[in-house]
């Protein structure tokens, strides 16, 4: 772990609400040029703290309308394999996140579909089907709140 001081975690917040942001722009932004901001951002990215940037689609206006937290308890444990049921589940378009999770369910999944009876057809024949399901439990997203991590 680096030591971090109150720029890198400026840095940090400020790339966490918008990646896009050019060195320049954040070096003249908290008192730094160019260069020396962009070796902070390196010096970020080789200790693994900015792990990568991503690019946050409105999956709304692309038309899929629905988003449902499905909560997956695999019925075999012993004779399906976690790395089997991954590999399948991962390779569903829909399916936008796999989260194995310690609690009642094995798997945390969000799934995006165009609207219900999409949904639907996800889930009886692509995720059903996936070795070892069990129980699945749905909950339909109705709003979300962005939060910015643990640096706020």
């Amino acid at each position: 772990m680096i030591d971090l001081d109150d720029i890198d975690r400026d840095l940090l917040r400020a790339l966490s609400r918008d990646a896009s942001q050019s060195a320049g722009a954040l070096g003249r932004r908290f008192g730094l040029s160019q260069p020396a901001t962009w070796r902070r951002i390196k010096r970020l990215q080789q200790a693994g703290i900015i792990a990568g940037r991503t690019l946050d689609l409105d999956a709304e206006k692309l038309g899929f309308g629905v988003t449902v937290f499905l909560g997956v308890k695999l019925a075999t444990k012993g004779r399906v394999s976690l790395d089997d049921f991954e590999r399948a589940v991962t390779a569903i378009p829909e399916v936008q996140t796999v989260e194995h999770v310690l609690g009642m369910y094995d798997y945390r999944l969000r799934v995006v579909a165009r609207d219900l009876s999409d949904f639907e057809r996800v889930l009886r024949r692509r995720v059903m089907t996936l070795p070892g399901v069990g129980d699945v439990e749905a909950n339909v997203l109705l709003s979300e709140e962005r939060r910015l991590g643990p640096l706020g």
